[in-house]
């Protein structure tokens, strides 16, 4: 679920915090994927053009032709991808789990009765509803990725949370998942629609969290708090509030504790030992690995390798895998080129000085003359 709303909320509050661009625009980025998410996507994306891609023993494949041909799709945009996979779920995030699964045994329900009425579109409708990520998935995902040369790590715990510590240790760029509540985390640059179908024809969201809080009014602290608020998957929110009325509250108030002294707790009556102290507590300490433990590493792919893992039971053309090979030998010069910010370093002056030799045309201590053009790393 992430932040229930909080992408509406921002387009409505916050706009100047979404921009959409191109997958162009990442060229040299090192990118943290959500890699559940990302098969997720790609499960569903499949049966919603008409059918499951499976083996001849009924054995899915939807989620290696995605992550095959999306990560290819990557790498030939310059973009080095590394994707990143849940661990054990927090025990706080249990009560969100049962509610997945009493959602999916009704799905089951009304699926069995389309199915025998005959009724295809409410079939197709609850089979999507019915997609789910299993721990096979991720393991011939992985071992995909590690065939194609692309890194991946196993967080503890959230894949959203480690992909936001890598962010903010600066070892990627962005995180790219379609969860808002990578942004409570506090991943500083968050991408949506980046491992979209070309078919969806949607531009990628770039969202630029000191962007969400200026626009908001809002610190990091009251932000979390506000997502907490607005709905989340580690605590129950509070029915009756929904995210026009939270974002008041927390204007006014500024954290929950202050809301609960203030609000009609007879018209919002907060859940039943509310543990929304814990769920706080998460998204400011989650449980991840120290991002500087990882050295992340784009090795050259195994053809051979490739063709035995796809092309016998998974019944893949050999044909296809070997233009895909090929692909990737290429896309791999593309993605090792640096972006042409990386190499402008301007040393020895502060910012002030700089602007003044500028002006005046004064050679800095590198011996080059300022003067417009000259940037520098972020």
């Amino acid at each position: 679920m992430g932040i229930l709303n909080l992408s509406k909320l921002l387009a409505d509050i916050a706009p100047q915090a979404i921009k959409e661009t191109d997958i162009k625009t990442y060229f040299g980025r090192k990118i943290a994927i959500d890699a559940s998410m990302s098969l997720y996507q790609f499960l569903i994306a499949v049966r919603s053009e008409g059918a499951q891609l499976t083996t001849a023993d009924g054995e899915t494949t939807s989620h290696l032709v995605g992550i095959f041909y999306r990560t290819i799709r990557l790498l030939e945009h310059g973009i080095k991808p590394v994707y990143v996979f849940d661990g054990k779920p927090p025990e706080l995030k249990s009560g969100e789990l049962n509610k997945r699964m009493e959602k999916r045994a009704e799905a089951q329900k009304m699926l069995d009765k389309a199915t025998e009425a005959g009724d295809t579109a409410e079939m197709d409708k609850f089979n999507r509803r019915l997609v789910k990520v299993t721990r096979k998935h991720n393991d011939e995902a992985k071992q995909l990725l590690s065939l194609m040369g692309v890194p991946y790590i196993e967080a503890p715990c959230e894949a959203e949370a480690q992909c936001a510590a890598l962010v903010k240790a600066g070892k990627v760029f962005a995180t790219a998942t379609e969860d808002m509540d990578a942004l409570t985390f506090g991943s500083t640059v968050l991408l949506r629609h980046m491992t979209y179908s070309e078919a969806r024809k949607m531009p990628i969201q770039e969202i630029h969290l000191d962007k969400v809080l200026e626009g908001l009014e809002l610190s990091h602290n009251e932000f979390i708090d506000l997502c907490i608020l607005m709905g989340c998957d580690y605590a129950d929110s509070i029915r009756g509030i929904g995210p026009k009325k939270s974002i008041d509250l927390i204007k006014q108030h500024k954290n929950i504790e202050t809301i609960l002294k203030n609000i009609d707790v007879e018209k919002y009556r907060p859940p039943e030992n509310w543990n929304y102290q814990s769920a706080r507590e998460l998204f400011y300490n989650p449980e991840v690995t120290d991002p500087n433990k990882f050295e992340l590493k784009w090795s050259e792919p195994d053809q051979e390798g490739m063709i035995k893992f796809l092309c016998g039971d998974r019944q893949f053309s050999e044909d296809r895998i070997k233009n895909g090979f090929s692909k990737l030998v290429k896309a791999r010069g593309t993605s090792t080129q640096a972006r042409l910010d990386g190499f402008f370093t301007v040393l020895g002056s502060t910012p002030a000085k700089r602007k003044q030799e500028e002006k005046k045309g004064t050679p800095n201590k590198r011996g080059k003359v300022g003067g417009k053009g000259r940037g520098r790393p972020k």
